[in-house]
């Protein structure tokens, strides 16, 4: 279903993502985003969690596999500083005849077809764009289209799960936001063996040693509270992997340049 019709406008609809990410332990945090998305009764409605973390942790990686889980379409909307209520609902193109015509959003996707809606970086938003989903985010559960005059509800079946960076907010979320974006599931740097298991999952090509190698690196990183996470690991020993195969050095001597390459001087003391 490429496009839908409301009360005679007819609006494209977006396509759900498929995203090459693979959830690795922490099964409790898999749990508890799939419970606040349940419904045990006719009269009760879905929560709609926000994911805290530090960058890399792999916040957009849980809730893609708590999506997938459900077997529903998965859709994924970027927040930035700039988004505006239009961008997150319906928004005016020009379609190859030259007339106007009317794009919804990956959110208002989502909402029409049951799918699962991915906000991503949330806490980049404006006030001013959460306003616009705050009805979504109640047991109203529409948006309002200022283009379109559309009032759009969302199926029963849509979900939605708010991401966010503890480190990278650029406004401050207003409180009747706060209040609907609930629970709150907060996602820490894995232990060294989920670490390793990671790396594995991402590098199945990569020597054990270069990986534990590198989880010993960042879990030293971690213990001083540094914002180093496992994607930076991945890249470091994948780094260090192509100039081995390229004809570098011994695999110390590479992965202290892959440390340098990806993360800096600074983060040269953790390696040993």
């Amino acid at each position: 279903m490429n496009q839908i019709t409301l009360d005679g406008i007819t609006l494209s609809l977006a396509r759900p993502v498929e995203l090459n990410l693979q959830w690795v332990g922490q099964d409790e945090l898999l749990t508890q985003l799939l419970a606040a998305w349940m419904v045990i009764d006719e009269r009760d409605i879905p929560f709609n969690p926000r994911l805290i973390g530090k960058p890399g942790v792999g916040k957009t990686t849980l809730a893609y596999a708590a999506a997938k889980r459900l077997e529903r379409p998965v859709y994924l909307f970027q927040a930035t500083l700039d988004t505006r209520p239009e961008d997150l609902i319906v928004t005016p193109v020009i379609g190859p005849d030259g007339k106007i015509q009317y794009a919804a959003s990956s959110l208002v996707s989502a909402m029409l077809t049951g799918g699962i809606l991915i906000l991503d970086e949330g806490n980049r938003m404006s006030e001013k764009a959460w306003a616009s989903l705050a009805p979504l985010l109640d047991d109203r559960r529409y948006v309002e289209s200022i283009i379109t005059g559309l009032r759009i509800p969302a199926e029963r079946e849509f979900r939605i799960v708010v991401t966010m960076n503890e480190d990278s907010s650029t406004f401050e979320i207003p409180e009747y936001i706060h209040s609907r974006l609930q629970p709150q599931i907060y996602i820490d740097f894995p232990e060294a063996d989920e670490e390793l298991v990671i790396l594995k999952e991402n590098l199945p090509f990569a020597d054990n040693d270069v990986l534990k190698y590198v989880v010993g690196f960042l879990q030293r990183a971690h213990a001083e509270d540094e914002l180093y996470s496992v994607r930076d690991g991945i890249n470091i020993a994948r780094y260090a992997l192509k100039m081995s195969s390229a004809g570098g050095g011994t695999p110390q001597e590479l992965l202290r340049l892959a440390v340098t390459r990806i993360l800096g001087r600074e983060a040269l003391p953790y390696l040993e």
